[in-house]
């Protein structure tokens, strides 16, 4: 399957499979766009697809919006039926053992050049830059900046992909980082504590500096996606991009700051970061379906627009779930499973439900083996990357379907003795849960809902489930019309 090479390719993909909606109606981007994309979202009156609202009060740039807002629209956006075929990838790259003897390594000669093809490229000229604002013409008011809940502080950007890099090591960094809308040329650069955005920021304020930064809008889908995914740090997350489409981003240089942005554009924001100069931020609705609350961010000023001759505005809603950020959620957590499975053998398969918001909640299934095994994945994951900040970790046996919500729940509220099988531990939070106890810090608990061992203090028999014998399903099956259904 194709995978679409920037945004104008990505909406052609999604109508050509009859999942795009176009809306040719005027509409208003204060809270109108959101309140049409959130009924669409959980669909409430009209079928669940990627919109183009071609007709913005007060822009002349069309919207595009909840592109990614299916499991299906994942695995088209990204070129793939399933997001299992790119964790299948992934699964082969980490079982290649290191080569022992020569035809070993010519062997591992094909997969290494498939490896240099996902490193980024550069390139002279891109369309996002055809067009070049500098001086009294940068004006994001020119942007249909989306209004999305009725008490957030503005407009904000709330699908940049944001380009930064490390003062001292230069190594580059994409995530994406909503934007408040403060003025013509500034906006509040919104960098959690735990990012690496925020480690460039504390690096360049201990060295007297500001950091320069540039803000794509609308992309590849590939790029789009490897921007939010949860990469170790210092990894570039344009490699991943270039992994899902199998061949490199292409990068341009800045018009006027040292960095190198997607070519595959469709608008950059240009400008400097002085982590020493702040303002409130927010309230802001949130993935959470909470609005996060106002707080102090440094300022992004904006010194230079480029775009294409004529681009278009992709923007996401965040809000309480589903939303379009669930589905990416759930094509990450496929992606990583294999090197979740890599780092924990033991795990065959795990969840973040949606209700969840990706930090709240994760259902772990297990292939037990000794005492306390649950335990120990438990305390793996809360050292592991950005799952440190799970609230709520549940794992059960291999047999149970953690895709059933029903069965998790009936299995989990049957195998537990609250007292013995619920783990409380303190540590980091994310930045957005706002009933811990103090900013980014609180408790966090693991609930072992496996079937319990003697050597665990279980000492009675363990009940078989209920379950008709297989040969009365069978018989029931072939005479099910003699009954009358």
């Amino acid at each position: 399957m194709k995978l679409p090479g920037n945004l104008a390719e990505w909406i052609t993909c999604l109508e050509q499979a009859g999942e795009l909606h176009r809306i040719s109606a005027e509409v208003d981007p204060y809270l109108e766009i959101a309140e049409i994309v959130d009924r669409i979202s959980k669909e409430d009156g009209g079928e669940n697809k990627a919109l183009l609202f071609e007709n913005v009060k007060g822009s002349t740039m069309p919207v595009f919006i909840n592109g990614f807002g299916s499991r299906k629209r994942v695995g088209l956006s990204l070129g793939v039926n399933s997001m299992a075929e790119h964790a299948q990838r992934i699964e082969e790259l980490l079982e290649q053992a290191p080569p022992e003897g020569l035809l070993e390594k010519l062997r591992m000669l094909p997969k290494l050049a498939e490896v240099g093809k996902w490193f980024p490229k550069k390139v002279t000229s891109a369309p996002c830059q055809d067009v070049v604002l500098q001086g009294e013409d940068v004006d994001l008011g020119l942007l249909p900046v989306l209004t999305t809940w009725p008490e957030d502080a503005g407009p904000f950007i709330t699908f940049p992909l944001c380009v930064t890099q490390d003062p001292e090591s230069g190594r580059r960094n994409l995530g994406t980082y909503r934007l408040q809308i403060m003025g013509p040329r500034e906006t509040g650069f919104h960098s959690h504590l735990h990012k690496d955005a925020r480690r460039h920021l504390a690096k360049a304020e201990e060295l007297g500096e500001k950091i320069p930064v540039a803000v794509c809008i609308g992309a590849d889908p590939a790029t789009c996606f490897a921007s939010v995914v949860p990469a170790p740090p210092d990894l570039d997350e344009l490699l991943i991009a270039g992994f899902l489409r199998n061949q490199p981003v292409p990068l341009v240089p800045c018009k006027t700051v040292p960095l190198e942005v997607p070519a595959t554009a469709e608008i950059v924001l240009e400008g400097w970061v002085d982590p020493s100069e702040l303002r409130r931020e927010g309230p802001f609705g949130d993935h959470t379906g909470f609005y996060s609350l106002a707080d102090d961010y440094p300022v992004f000023h904006v010194e230079c627009i480029t775009h294409r001759k004529n681009p278009v505005y992709h923007t996401t809603l965040v809000g309480r779930p589903p939303q379009e950020d669930s589905w990416i959620t759930e094509g990450i957590e496929r992606l990583l499973l294999p090197i979740v499975q890599k780092t924990l053998p033991e795990v065959t398969d795990y969840r973040m439900p949606f209700e969840g918001v990706a930090h709240n909640l994760m259902l772990i299934q297990i292939k037990k083996s000794y005492p306390g095994h649950a335990r120990k994945v438990m305390n793996a994951i809360w050292g592991l990357g950005q799952a440190m900040f799970t609230k709520v970790i549940v794992v059960v046996d291999e047999d149970v379907n953690i895709h059933d919500d029903s069965e998790v729940v009936w299995k989990v509220l049957n195998h537990i003795d609250p007292q013995r099988d619920l783990e409380f531990t303190l540590g980091p939070m994310e930045t957005l849960d706002h009933a811990a106890r103090e900013a980014c810090y609180g408790s966090k608990v693991g609930i072992d809902a496996t079937r319990k061992w003697p050597e665990e203090g279980f000492h009675r028999d363990w009940p078989s489930v209920i379950e008709m014998s297989s040969e009365v399903k069978e018989s029931v099956a072939k005479r099910w019309k003699e009954f009358g259904f």
